[in-house]
């Protein structure tokens, strides 16, 4: 097993992006990948190896994030339509051509919540397939249909484009 300093280092931005993904709040988004470092430095010798080492940081993620909505239940997640007032935000989200990226991020909102999480996974957290698979126990080919199916309905909508 690899000591926490290399594993923090290998994982620790995909864990951020996927809580990023999860939260949409860059500070909870920091203060949980540091509780979930936190947890994982405690429990090292409790992984069985029955999973990846990425997989289990990010279910030991999903858990706080979890119980944090628990302890805020009024925590409210910023609305896309704020960040378009508020620059540094956009700098962090897009590179280039900031409105047409926020309205696809406005148009995958109103997608159902698993091809939501797919898709902020794929183009957010920057996942492979396998990984999303992994991570929300489905196959890859189901993950990587589902990110299809998604994009199509965006496109129908008139928001996507290939580039």
């Amino acid at each position: 097993m690899q000591n926490i300093e290399k594993i923090y280092d290998e994982y620790s931005q995909q864990v951020y992006k996927y809580l990023f993904c999860l939260t949409r709040n860059e500070h909870i988004a920091e203060e949980l990948t540091q509780e979930t470092f936190y947890i994982a430095t405690i429990n090292l010798e409790k992984f069985r190896g029955d999973c990846k080492v990425y997989v289990w940081l990010c279910q030991i993620a999903k858990h706080l994030y979890y119980k944090e909505l628990k302890k805020h239940k009024n925590i409210v997640q910023v609305p896309l339509e704020t960040l378009r007032n508020q620059q540094s935000r956009q700098e962090s989200l897009v590179e280039n051509d900031t409105i047409y990226k926020l309205d696809i991020y406005q148009k995958i909102e109103k997608l159902d919540e698993r091809t939501k999480e797919i898709m902020y996974l794929r183009l957010i957290g920057d996942l492979s397939f396998k990984q999303i698979g992994e991570l929300l126990q489905i196959s890859e080919n189901l993950a990587r249909v589902t990110f299809y199916r998604g994009k199509l309905k965006i496109k129908e909508s008139g928001y996507y484009e290939e580039k």
